[in-house]
């Protein structure tokens, strides 16, 4: 594996690949992404394992790790094709965006604006719709009594965008809702501002309270976002968990 930027004219290249680090692992590399020459043949797993030669810590992250080709979760046996977009994925805990599905009327997003959950209720609810269920979540001031300062939230925007869509449209069909909202911030939040927001409408409140709780619930464990927490003497990435279906899928085999 070769790292590159640039080619001179005229230059013969193998496969070429891009490289996405997030949370953690941007610290650990150093950088938030690369372009690569890869050999014919390479599999993902053979490329996470070049890195985890040069960057011992990596290869500690491996049993947590998800991969992602082109923006959907693959197993690490998965064969490189050229131009591919490679991303390694810590797990989550947790560049701006809109996805609308008509004719339902759902909507999901990713900003780095303050979330105005009224202004988005509004937009997902209909006449008949006797009940709307709003959650936030917000930035607490400490975590475990240890003081926190803000928190920074980043994501895989493209990637994001579309697990939540797909979470919604999961969750729309399970309960009998009306319509479904979800927003997610990124950057740097204060303490006391919503960081994620989900909106569900429905003719009775317990279709509504049981989206909600089951929208909220996935995007936390299956959207690729991270959470940074800055306290007074530190900064950690928050350690979050993948879902175990999303493990079993991309690996083959349950947690360890």
């Amino acid at each position: 594996m070769d790292s590159t930027e640039s080619f001179p004219a005229g230059t013969i290249l193998g496969m070429r690949v891009r490289i996405l680090f997030f949370g953690i692992l941007k610290d650990i590399v150093g950088r938030s992404e690369e372009l690569v020459n890869v050999e014919p043949d390479s599999t993902i797993g053979s490329l996470f394992d070049a890195y985890s030669a040069e960057f011992e810590t990596l290869r500690d992250k491996r049993p947590s790790l998800l991969f992602a080709r082109n923006r959907e979760f693959v197993k690490p046996d998965v064969k490189l094709a050229d131009n591919d977009e490679i991303a390694f994925l810590p797990p989550v805990s947790g560049g701006i965006g809109e996805a609308i599905c008509p004719p339902e009327g759902h909507i999901f997003a990713i900003t780095r604006k303050p979330i105005d959950s009224q202004a988005l209720a509004r937009r997902v609810q209909r006449p008949e719709d006797g009940a709307v269920v709003i959650f936030e979540g917000v930035v607490r001031n400490n975590t475990n009594g240890r003081q926190t300062t803000y928190l920074e939230y980043e994501c895989y925007e493209q990637m994001a965008l579309e697990q939540m869509k797909r979470i919604g449209l999961e969750v729309a069909t399970q309960f009998p809702i009306g319509c479904l909202g979800m927003i997610h911030r990124m950057g740097k939040l204060q303490i006391g501002e919503a960081s994620v927001a989900v909106i569900a409408t429905a003719p009775h409140r317990r279709s509504a309270f049981e989206a909600a709780l089951e929208g909220i619930n996935r995007l936390k464990r299956e959207v690729p976002i991270w959470k940074k927490e800055f306290f007074a003497d530190g900064a950690l990435w928050v350690e979050g968990e993948w879902d175990e279906k999303l493990i079993q899928d991309s690996t083959g085999h349950g947690a360890p």
